[in-house]
């Protein structure tokens, strides 16, 4: 993903956060839902999101994030595809800002 493009889903993501009022927490870091999945920042665990850090992905709505749920736990963030939960064109969209804890 080019830089250009990266700034603007970071951009894009912080905008959602700030219309949907999300506070920070209590340490001052910002909530799931002003969180960013850029390069160097915090990526988001399929194993342990909750559905609304799930919607903070591109692309990721209700339905996409309940299929990620149903089909836990994950070895690897590829089995999103090999256990056919998302298509090929959304896990493109958000394979740079997930990761599989075991």
């Amino acid at each position: 993903m080019n830089f250009v493009r990266t700034l603007t889903v970071a951009l894009a993501m912080g905008l959602a956060a700030l219309v949907a009022g999300a506070a920070p927490h209590q340490d001052g870091t910002p909530s799931v839902a002003g969180r960013t999945a850029v390069a160097g920042a915090e990526l988001i665990d399929i194993n342990h999101a909750t559905l609304e850090e799930l919607k903070t992905l591109p692309g990721v709505g209700d339905a996409y994030s309940l299929k990620i749920v149903k089909h836990r736990p994950y070895k690897n963030k590829t089995q999103l595809r090999s256990k056919g939960v998302l298509s090929a064109a959304a896990y493109k969209k958000i394979k740079d800002y997930i990761i599989a804890k075991q």
